[in-house]
């Protein structure tokens, strides 16, 4: 993990509740000889649940807290006593948030609405008491079901940032100045590959106080999705943007050859992230006399508009906001939202993938402190059945 405050992905063990156990029960009163069975129900299992909230933005709070237990159902007990209900366990994660399972790779939720709650793990349900069994043909059964046993899962939980438009780029490409000059933020800029090494955000303003989310990610070089540079990792943020805005610099010897080799990457990450909007923005282009710019038209995709900007120099970027504008709020992009859902597919991943972004996270197994708080409730249990 980098040293830094954004977390964007954890491994945490999941755990919910067992039922508790039916008790099986005989009413004993004075005057009553024959008080039949009066045995109640365990109770329930806590559930694990996952529930969004506004209040956070990275997964930080979740990286120490490793193991999260729901509570046990209580026993039942005489005169039809049901069981206390295990206390359920609330994860509160970003928006954005995808649960996947660690063994399998399996997709198992998405949160993206404040509020929220997905149930991550279900808590096994109590026995029936004896009192639940009584017939006409058996008055005094002398049984009672036990509780359902607990489930537990090593969960993934990735969080992929909710964003209006996504910049796409090979390293030094003008990303991070470009976020700089739209809005506050103030990434790391720097005269070298891959300075930014976390996402950032940026609001940027627009006429009549609207204004959109844009969002910067790591450089892609050619073969990232074979693990060279920083790999696909950071493409799961701009998944579930609207729009994509591909940049390549001015001073590209082939720019058509640097622009398809980057939509080749994201078709090998998610063939899916190839239906969304596009733009072709050419950064430093205060470099470019207007004559090269006329000759550089001729070999540029003619399936996207393009627009020649420059940060540092202010050229082209009213242009390119209202362009940015112009698609977010077309027709066929606000379409293709309502068709999609306004939710992006997930894919299961690899077992494999996993085991190589946690390779150097701490062994997730209990101690044997914790083992025996664990252990302390069956305990009870294996001393009131001696008793």
């Amino acid at each position: 993990m980098p040293e830094s405050n954004f977390v964007d992905y954890v491994k945490i063990y999941c755990r919910s509740g067992k039922g508790g156990r039916g008790s099986m029960h005989l009413h004993r009163a004075k005057y009553q000889p024959n008080g039949g069975p009066d045995g109640g129900d365990g109770g329930r299992g806590g559930n694990v649940y996952l529930r969004g909230s506004h209040n956070y933005w990275t997964l930080l709070h979740l990286r120490y807290e490793r193991h999260v237990f729901a509570g046990h159902g209580g026993n039942g007990s005489k005169c039809c006593s049901h069981g206390s209900d295990g206390e359920d366990r609330y994860i509160d994660v970003p928006l954005g948030t995808v649960a996947y399972d660690a063994e399998t790779g399996k997709y198992l939720c998405d949160v993206t609405e404040d509020g929220q709650v997905v149930m991550l793990l279900k808590g096994g349900r109590g026995g029936l008491g004896n009192w639940q069994f009584r017939t006409a043909t058996n008055q005094t059964p002398r049984y009672a079901q036990p509780g359902e046993p607990m489930q537990e899962m090593m969960v993934i939980l990735e969080l992929k940032l909710l964003a209006d438009v996504g910049l796409v780029g090979f390293p030094n490409a003008g990303k991070s100045t470009l976020l700089s000059s739209l809005s506050s933020a103030r990434p790391k800029i720097a005269n070298y590959p891959f300075t930014t090494l976390e996402p950032s955000l940026g609001i940027v303003p627009y006429r009549d106080n609207r204004s959109f989310v844009m969002a910067d990610i790591p450089g892609i070089i050619e073969g990232a999705s074979e693990g060279k540079g920083l790999g696909l990792r950071f493409l799961r943020h701009i998944e579930r943007n609207s729009l994509l805005l591909f940049m390549v610099p001015g001073d590209t010897e082939n720019i058509r050859k640097e622009y398809d080799i980057l939509l080749g990457e994201l078709s090998r990450f998610n063939p899916g992230m190839l239906d969304k909007h596009r733009i072709l923005a050419v950064t430093k282009s205060d470099l470019l006399d207007d004559e090269l710019i006329e000759m550089l038209h001729e070999d540029l995709p003619d399936d996207l508009p393009v627009v020649f900007i420059s940060a540092v120099t202010g050229k082209g970027l009213t242009e390119l906001k209202d362009l940015l504008w112009e698609e977010l709020n077309s027709e066929s992009n606000k379409l293709q939202a309502i068709t999609e859902g306004g939710t992006i597919v997930h894919r299961d991943r690899e077992s494999q993938a996993f085991a190589d972004d946690f390779a150097d996270w701490e062994d997730d197994t209990l101690n044997e402190e914790e083992i025996d708080d664990l252990d302390e409730y069956d305990i009870e249990f294996l001393e009131d059945d001696e008793n």
